[in-house]
């Protein structure tokens, strides 16, 4: 019998379907995973705002984790919203147990709507007990900055920021450039095992559509570890994902705020409908 390639993501469900768990199973799926899901909070949202959020209590959240670990297993890792100090400390003791690898900690703090998402006193638990367990952390500027206390604002400020964040106990960090204000939007990795940087270099794509950027990414890398591939080649194949999405997804209108990229843009060719005057989606 042939089995999955399989990948858990422990993360918030977007109930607009951009971000996400939504937006990592469709990843997931899209790159030749099977996706799970852990659900660690509720929110109300869409194109423009969250509404609303309802906390998974933390003892559910450790019942779905040993629910699909003890049968079906995973082959890696991405772990997204986590609201509270509670919630992060029975993920990374779950994941302690089940001896998870291959684990993409992707630190979301801020939706796109600009609307809070981590409470203040989980930073701390989150430098303390999950980054020294992943392999590879995704930040971008601004969640940078938090982690680090100071501000992580420019291209000049990536390569000291890498490192500094690598030294919190993750030996592999991804700075996503998508909040720089130059033209381009390049992101940069280091490995501390090797002392290497390597940049990414990207071409900025004028679109709304941006919602769950992150998210994605950091899903696609999770899918490359999943099946097999290194830190370096997983983040490249990732890149190259988003990138299309993001393309892709400039050409269509969803909702009234920033929309979704285009998850499926590689398995649906031509898809989209045109859309009518007056129609919002």
């Amino acid at each position: 019998m042939k089995t999955y390639f399989r990948a858990l993501t422990i993360a918030g469900s977007d109930s607009g379907g951009g971000a996400g768990i939504q937006a990592d199973v469709k990843t997931f799926c899209a790159l030749g995973c099977f996706g799970m899901s852990v659900i660690t909070a509720l929110t109300a949202q869409n194109t423009k705002e969250v509404t609303g959020i309802f906390p998974i209590p933390p003892d559910f959240i450790g019942q779905q984790m040993d629910a699909v670990l003890e049968d079906i297993g995973t082959d890696a890792v991405k772990i997204g919203m986590l609201h509270s100090p509670e919630v992060i400390f029975t993920v990374a003791r779950h994941l302690k147990k089940w001896q998870c690898r291959n684990i993409v900690l992707d630190p979301v703090m801020v939706s796109k709507s600009g609307d809070k998402l981590l409470q203040d006193e989980a930073v701390d638990a989150l430098k303390q007990s999950l980054i020294p367990m992943a392999d590879i952390i995704t930040p971008n500027l601004p969640e940078a900055s938090v982690l680090l206390g100071r501000a992580v604002t420019a291209r000049e400020d990536m390569a000291d920021a890498v490192k500094d964040l690598s030294d919190l106990g993750c030996p592999n960090v991804l700075l996503k450039g998508g909040h720089l204000t130059d033209e381009g939007s390049g992101d940069l990795l280091f490995s501390a095992g090797t002392g290497q940087w390597i940049e990414l270099p990207g071409t900025r794509i004028q679109t709304p559509n941006s919602h769950g950027t992150g998210c994605t990414l950091s899903s696609a890398v999770c899918a490359g570890l999943a099946r097999g591939l290194d830190i370096n080649a997983a983040v490249q194949n990732g890149k190259a994902y988003i990138t299309g999405a993001l393309a892709a997804g400039a050409d269509f209108s969803i909702g009234r705020g920033h929309g979704p990229v285009h998850h499926f843009f590689n398995l649906w060719p031509g898809n989209g409908k045109p859309a009518k005057a007056g129609n919002h989606s």
